[in-house]
């Protein structure tokens, strides 16, 4: 099985003597809150998921990342895992530990404060959003947030408290054991914030043709406001699993991460992360992890040779713009099919939210109909 990043899965979840010793200590401690975002990376980097990372960013590796898509170290890393500061940044010290909290103000574990840095949250969204526009979500975020980063190792003494999708919430350790179960030595791993339509099971049933097996993991995390519901998304992954895809060649894990939206460098952070889960591909589409028009429709595939394969060592399948053919009378893409767009089925998320606030169902051609009633159903209880 593929190895993690950096060659070791990482664990922060302390546990016998160490926990009661830690816990003895937090009462003494001063405490912060983390946010949505904050709240997924702690899980995440404690589970072993953002491996190497042991915890949020020192500013070398910020700064490295930021200029070098690298951790300080050399190894590639391209998304900024930071922790921002709430308060005065002139009350904390390097070499305190502070108590980090979640929103509901439970103590989930401990930031061991090595390093605090100011900010320039431009130099951020131009070099990593490649956009300051106040439009973009991810700048937004960094509006949101304040000018101090705090970075240092976490060590986690409690989970988050999750209320949904529990039966399908695997660490990276559970995935490694689950695809070793099922004898996949290849997995390839799906990306997703949307609903699956058929040009994403195309693609799917496409890599399934040269991997063991496929994992659906979609992202769980924050997400635009706009963006379709995890617990509606999560009804149209079961259905179409149930009724059009083999149950011994497919599997399905919560994506806890928040999404970033910053398109080609997500990408990699993606494939990164999906390698710590033992997935040895995954499918890159057309406009992986963007927004908007701020991204070019294949930046995502152009970004990777920027890296010599080795050490990224899951491997990328590149896939072009999807969509049903009515002259081929089936799915194809712009490498298979010779024909014109006039015969190509292809609606955008915008065309689609229309069309069912008109009550009227998507085509066939564009998602399987059971898809289509959930997703009518939702729009009529809104």
């Amino acid at each position: 099985m593929i190895k993690p990043h950096g060659g070791k899965l990482v664990n922060r979840f302390v546990e016998g003597k160490e926990r009661e010793a830690l816990e003895e200590k937090i009462p003494g401690m001063p405490r912060m809150r983390m946010n949505e975002r904050e709240l997924a990376d702690f899980e995440m980097i404690a589970a072993g998921a953002m491996s190497p990372l042991e915890g949020f960013m020192t500013q070398d590796d910020y700064k490295s990342v930021l200029d070098l898509m690298r951790l300080d170290q050399g190894l590639p890393w391209t998304i900024p895992v930071v922790f921002s500061c709430k308060g005065d940044a002139a009350d904390f010290k390097e070499g305190q530990d502070i108590a980090l909290e979640d929103p509901a103000g439970t103590v989930l574990g401990v930031l061991h404060l090595e390093d605090k840095f100011p900010i320039d949250k431009i130099e951020e969204a131009e070099k990593v959003l490649l956009t300051s526009d106040e439009a973009h979500p991810g700048v937004q975020y960094l509006a949101s947030i304040g000018d101090t980063y705090l970075g240092g190792r976490i060590s986690a003494v409690n989970r988050p408290k999750h209320t949904t999708f529990l039966n399908y919430r695997l660490d990276p350790k559970e995935t490694r054991v689950l695809f070793k179960a099922k004898g996949w030595n290849s997995v390839v791993a799906f990306q997703t914030r949307n609903p699956i339509h058929r040009a994403h099971e195309y693609l799917q049933k496409c890599a399934l043709e040269i991997v063991d097996g496929l994992l659906i993991h979609p992202l769980m995390g924050a997400t635009k406001s706009d963006d379709i519901s995890g617990e509606i998304r999560m009804q149209c992954y079961e259905v179409l699993l149930a009724n059009y895809y083999p149950k011994t060649r497919t599997a399905i894990s919560v994506f806890p991460a928040a999404m970033r939206y910053a398109g080609p460098r997500e990408a990699i952070f993606h494939a990164l992360v999906r390698k710590n889960y033992g997935c040895s591909h995954l499918i890159v589409g057309r406009d992986h992890a963007g927004v908007g028009d701020y991204y070019g429709t294949y930046d995502a595939h152009y970004i990777f040779r920027e890296f010599d394969p080795a050490e990224i060592a899951i491997t990328p399948l590149f896939f072009d713009h999807a969509f049903f053919c009515t002259r081929c009378g089936n799915m194809a893409s712009t490498k298979t099919c010779p024909h014109g767009s006039e015969d190509h089925v292809f609606l955008s998320g915008t065309k689609v939210r229309q069309m069912l606030t008109e009550g009227k169902l998507p085509p066939v051609e564009f998602t399987r109909p059971e898809v289509a009633e959930i997703l009518m159903e939702s729009t009529r209880a809104k």
